[in-house]
């Protein structure tokens, strides 16, 4: 049996969660709270846009598509880039040092669950012209600064 009085009730919260966080490819919306060992979030990309050509130092990420279309670039076991048209009903994972990259062929959702944001997104390439996502580059893309 768990013993119940070992856990700090102060820090239980009954409140709802959702941070809205806006991307230049669209916005994400963060459902899990700042600070926990893991991450989940909704990606709304437009029609056309894609995010950065990327890989992960520390975090690993699995996807899920609610809807629209979506091309899905992973490298595979032999280092290639594979496009994979995600299918609904289907769950995506990249590991920490697997390069990714997001297509939006329509207007799509998807669900990420990942470990915590921690570490460097290396972005090998992107449309935006923005730097590599370190801790601190992360703070001020989210606002936090």
């Amino acid at each position: 049996m768990i013993d119940l009085s070992k856990f700090n009730k102060a820090t239980f919260s009954t409140q709802p969660y959702i941070k809205k966080v806006e991307k230049p490819w669209g916005y994400e919306l963060h459902w899990v709270p700042e600070g926990m060992p893991y991450m989940g979030k909704i990606l709304h990309i437009n029609a056309g846009c894609r995010l950065s050509l990327q890989v992960h130092d520390i975090k690993q990420e699995s996807y899920w598509l609610l809807n629209g279309d979506c091309d899905l670039l992973m490298e595979n076991s032999q280092g290639e880039m594979e496009v994979i048209h995600m299918q609904k009903g289907f769950g995506y994972t990249t590991h920490t040092g697997q390069k990714h990259r997001h297509q939006a062929v329509t207007d799509c959702d998807i669900v990420e669950v990942s470990t915590a944001e921690a570490g460097t997104t290396d972005r090998l390439e992107d449309d935006y012209g923005r730097p590599d996502e370190t801790p601190e580059q992360r703070k001020i893309e989210r606002g936090e600064v």
